[in-house]
């Protein structure tokens, strides 16, 4: 990604020993939550020590947490992790389907803001967890002769410990820059009409394809614990427009589609209904046939792979459920990239028009 030195030149009017300087670039850098390297026990135990010890994810006491974290939970939840992880890796490839999933989505975005931009930008991504970092990311950028970066988490939905952490760290980044480039970050694009209407078709082809129509769509979005809603975090209004507008989008009433929340952790209360306790009870209330779409995961991921796919699965046939049909992320859909760049596209006006 790196510019060619070749293209940086001595400023007009500037002493011959000026450090040569690269033709101006605009920097626009994917954000993701990350991905362990590999699912064995000590890149799992890497990962999650990283990931369960920002205080963005949990916010617990320092003293009080890290000593349950680094001896209890870090020895043993690399191996159920691991499993989880290795029961849906791109062997092929060698990485998890978040970063095959990633990569595909820069280069569709990169071909798309090329074709409208030319060779004004740059795009990249990189990962809050794991690597890429988004140091190595932005440190390459700053080299490249990016002077100005749009840094653009891809979380529909506002939360802190999604969107507010990825920008945590890409702040945190621009710290180590002597030369700091102007930057901008995208607000959250839960309710932008070409959002709405990629999830709408994705909705649309899963169920024409289906062989029996789905008596509900169960509308999964990652979970939180209850208190952070009680303390100003939009991220569950956010949630419910979403699932409103999608419903409006489709013509619907209000019994073919539930909101519900998925991947509870710890002891205290989550935001409600937990969809791997609510699909059971739709099971036993009769709806046989269900779908289940996660719009807050713009990729596929370990937490719709397996935890949908396979733990809230087996919740609903163990129910008495029949037919379940998980629809995926919009991953690198041709309408999920035409949405996004719009997003970056207003986001990217005064800078390129």
């Amino acid at each position: 990604m790196t510019a060619d030195a070749q293209t940086a030149v001595c400023p007009a009017h500037a002493p011959a020993d000026h450090p040569a300087i690269k033709p101006e670039k605009v920097g626009i850098l994917l954000a993701n939550l990350g991905t362990p390297d590999d699912y064995s026990y000590w890149p799992m135990r890497r990962y999650l020590n990283e990931f369960l010890s920002d205080k963005r994810v949990i916010d617990y006491p320092r003293w009080k947490w890290q000593p349950l974290l680094q001896l209890i939970i870090l020895t043993k939840r690399p191996f159920s992790s691991g499993a989880a992880y290795k029961s849906i890796w791109n062997h092929d490839k060698g990485e998890s389907p978040l970063m095959t999933i990633t990569k595909d989505q820069t280069a569709k975005m990169a071909e798309a803001l090329h074709a409208r931009y030319g060779d004004q930008v740059i795009v990249d991504f990189c990962m809050r967890y794991g690597s890429p970092s988004t140091q190595s990311k932005v440190r390459q950028m700053v080299e490249a002769g990016c002077t100005k970066i749009l840094f653009v988490p891809l979380y529909p939905q506002y939360a802190g410990a999604t969107s507010a952490t990825a920008n945590d760290q890409f702040f945190r980044a621009l710290m180590e820059e002597p030369w700091q480039p102007a930057v901008r970050t995208i607000a959250p694009y839960f309710d932008q009409p070409a959002y709405i209407e990629a999830l709408a078709q994705s909705v649309e082809r899963a169920y024409e394809a289906a062989e029996n129509r789905p008596d509900m769509l169960v509308v999964s979005y990652h979970g939180m614990p209850k208190r952070y809603l009680m303390q100003g975090d939009p991220y569950h209004c956010q949630c419910q427009k979403t699932t409103r507008l999608l419903r409006e989008r489709l013509g619907w009433d209000k019994t073919q589609i539930t909101t519900t929340f998925q991947s509870v952790f710890g002891p205290e209360e989550w935001l409600k209904p937990y969809t791997v306790d609510h699909v059971a009870d739709l099971a036993r209330d009769g709806k046989k046939n269900i779908a289940v779409i996660a719009p807050a995961f713009s990729a596929d991921c370990i937490e719709t792979l397996e935890e949908i796919n396979e733990e809230i699965r087996e919740s609903f046939e163990h129910a008495g459920g029949e037919d379940f049909l998980y629809i995926p992320c919009l991953n690198d859909e041709p309408a999920h990239i035409d949405a996004l760049s719009g997003v970056i596209a207003e986001n990217l006006k005064g800078w390129l028009d």
